[in-house]
């Protein structure tokens, strides 16, 4: 399959454009950015989006019959370099370009991750019955913004995700101003990790066992991605000397359904 990715939660990566706008302390080292840099784009906080070709759009559709050959499902993360749900009007024809083909691939399962939960019911066009391939996450990375798990619990989606990469703080703070604990009510699965790059934050181990000791009470699966540093293996993936590689649930057959609401 084309399009391999280092990511370790995912099989591959489709992005529908590159670029997008910071709106919370995760995005201040945005690795996407920093590559997009590398490639000589400037595309971040306004700055014009890069879109692609008709031969980029068709990948998702080979990966979908190799999938359908095999019956093993691809994951999909989309928009690694970007974010699906950015309120930006001339983004609409390529989301519309972006649902067809997520409907039009239904063995692939396509993870749309989003630091913009809050626009998502108005942007999809599925409204309560969306397919089920489709997986939506939000990125949380501190206690401000463990909202977004509100927001993304109503959403009916047959998986719902959070990232909490770069995890910058605790996610069960409480009795402070504008913080509020992690819900994980809802919440399939769980994604955590610290940053990496030369301005790395460093994440404190004690916020990941919060998270991995939530997991296990809610029933959500967890997922320890990295400790992070100054590259994204230099401080391995292992907790108390375990590896957590959970996912939400056992990889369905590679053929067409529905979500239901309650999924």
């Amino acid at each position: 399959m084309a399009d391999r990715t280092a990511i370790e939660w995912t099989d591959a990566t489709f992005n529908p454009w590159w670029g997008c706008t910071r709106v919370s302390p995760a995005c201040a080292h945005c690795y996407a950015d920093t590559l997009a840099r590398r490639y000589g784009h400037n595309l971040w906080d306004g700055a014009e989006r890069r879109f692609f070709s008709d031969q980029h759009w068709a990948r998702p559709r080979k990966w979908n019959r190799d999938a359908a050959a095999a019956r093993t499902p691809i994951r999909v993360f989309c928009a690694s370099m970007a974010d699906v749900f950015e309120d930006a009007a001339d983004l609409e024809p390529w989301r519309r370009r972006l649902w067809s083909l997520i409907e039009e691939t239904p063995c692939l399962e396509w993870q749309l991750l989003t630091k913009r939960p809050e626009n998502v019911s108005a942007m999809v066009p599925w409204r309560s019955d969306w397919p089920a391939n489709v997986w939506v996450g939000a990125s949380i990375e501190n206690s401000r913004h463990t909202f977004r798990a509100d927001i993304l619990r109503e959403l009916p989606a047959r998986v719902r995700f959070i990232s909490a990469e770069p995890l910058l703080g605790s996610l069960f703070l409480n009795g402070k101003p504008n913080r509020r604990p992690l819900d994980l009510e809802g919440i399939d699965w769980l994604i955590a990790g610290g940053e990496s790059g030369p301005r790395f934050r460093a994440v404190d181990l004690e916020w990941v066992r919060e998270l991995r000791d939530a997991c296990r009470t809610s029933g959500t699966a967890f997922f320890y991605k990295q400790q992070g540093g100054r590259t994204p293996k230099a401080g391995g993936r292992e907790l108390d000397g375990r590896t957590w590689s959970q996912f939400p649930s056992e990889r369905r057959a590679a053929t067409p359904r529905r979500a239901s609401r309650a999924a």
